[in-house]
């Protein structure tokens, strides 16, 4: 079998690649991947294990044999649900690989397990490395945060759809959820009563009002908004999820008071507004300092490449790498694929790319394992 620079095997990846995607994975039913996944790492004569998240689910999990783990490799192997459950799977057009987890992350994982077989083959069991395949990432973020109750590493590289380029910060993140409640009661007598769904609409446009006059370089996204099915009738209660991500330096823990203050003051201004406000997650963003002996190995690794290292950005989504640093872990986000092509209908990702994202994985894991 050809190997590319640094033992990468390019067809030993596409197979692994071509199976992951062509396996429907979506968040909370990831069974058929993980089974998959397990064997194809015990035929490599890795010695994986399963950690339980929940009754089916579990982590997959290669750690060192005895000794500390100075890195570990993490990818999740869950999608978003698909757009067409006809036409999800694996299409190949050239240098792109199209298909629903393609860039997000699949193409990442891939890549990573590439890399720690080279690794494994050259320095085996005494490997200070480990690689973990978590799930849950796209919904509760649950296989990160059992990872991390049994296993400890100070660094991590998470292969999140960084078009390659490093991110050594992170946004923060807000889910939130607001309720609205009305009365129900004959559609042919709604102007005699509150309906929640004209409620909702107000009190969202009053947030959003919020975010665009006092914090314009926050994304604000209404992800779902859904009713009481009220058939010929007024709803009577209204649901809204938002997604919000702050800049690492965002003062997050300001921003929810301020959220709490505006609604109760929308409750004081209308007695007769019920509707409330919840955080259903709140994590904090983070910035790894531009220097040091990461920074020293990542300069080595792309200097050799002839690959540019300059202005790096924050990485702008949510991701593990929340989890991870409230764990007490230092991630850095580094993967194939484009943000702005995760989460899409004609999803695609370099396979070049997830070529070489496995070199860099192996060279950069040389060079971090010597960082205590």
């Amino acid at each position: 079998m050809t190997r590319s620079q640094g033992g990468i095997k390019p067809q030993r990846v596409r197979r692994l690649l071509r199976r992951m995607v062509d396996i429907y994975s979506p968040s909370g039913k990831e069974e058929e991947i993980l089974e998959f996944l397990y064997g194809h790492l015990k035929r490599q004569k890795l010695p994986v294990v399963r950690q339980p998240v929940d009754e089916s689910r579990y982590n997959l999990v290669v750690a060192p044999q005895g000794g500390e783990i100075q890195l570990a490799l993490i990818g999740h192997v869950d999608t978003v649900p698909a757009f067409d459950l006809d036409h999800y799977g694996y299409q190949e057009q050239g240098d792109q690989i199209r298909g629903l987890g393609a860039a997000d992350m699949k193409g990442g994982c891939a890549a990573m397990v590439e890399a720690y077989l080279g690794l494994w083959e050259t320095r085996g069991p005494e490997l200070p490395v480990a690689l973990a395949l978590v799930v849950g990432e796209e919904e509760e973020g649950d296989g990160a945060r059992r990872l991390v109750k049994d296993y400890r590493f100070p660094w991590a590289i998470v292969g999140e759809p960084t078009d390659l380029r490093p991110c050594l910060g992170h946004y923060g993140y807000l889910e939130i959820q607001l309720s609205t409640r009305g009365r129900r009661m004959h559609a042919s007598l709604a102007n005699q009563g509150r309906n929640a769904v004209e409620t909702m609409l107000r009190l969202l446009l009053t947030v959003t009002r919020f975010f665009e006059n006092r914090h314009p370089e926050f994304v604000f996204n209404v992800r779902d908004l859904v009713s009481s099915r009220a058939g010929f009738a007024v709803p009577d209660r209204c649901e809204a999820w938002l997604d919000v991500h702050l800049p690492p330096s965002a003062p997050i823990g300001a921003v929810t008071l301020e959220l709490d203050e505006l609604v109760s003051r929308e409750r004081s201004a209308d007695p007769s507004l019920d509707a409330s406000l919840r955080f259903a997650m709140i994590h904090g963003g983070y910035e790894i300092p531009e220097k040091g002996a990461v920074m020293d190995a990542l300069r080595g690794v792309y200097e050799k490449r002839g690959l540019p290292l300059e202005d790096l950005q924050a990485f702008r989504s949510h991701s593990d790498a929340n989890e991870l640093w409230a764990a007490g872990v230092k991630p850095l986000l580094l993967g194939p694929g484009q943000l702005e092509k995760a989460h899409v209908p004609d999803e695609s990702v370099s396979f070049r790319d997830v070529c070489l994202a496995a070199e860099i994985y192996a060279e950069l894991a040389e060079a971090l394992c010597t960082i205590n």
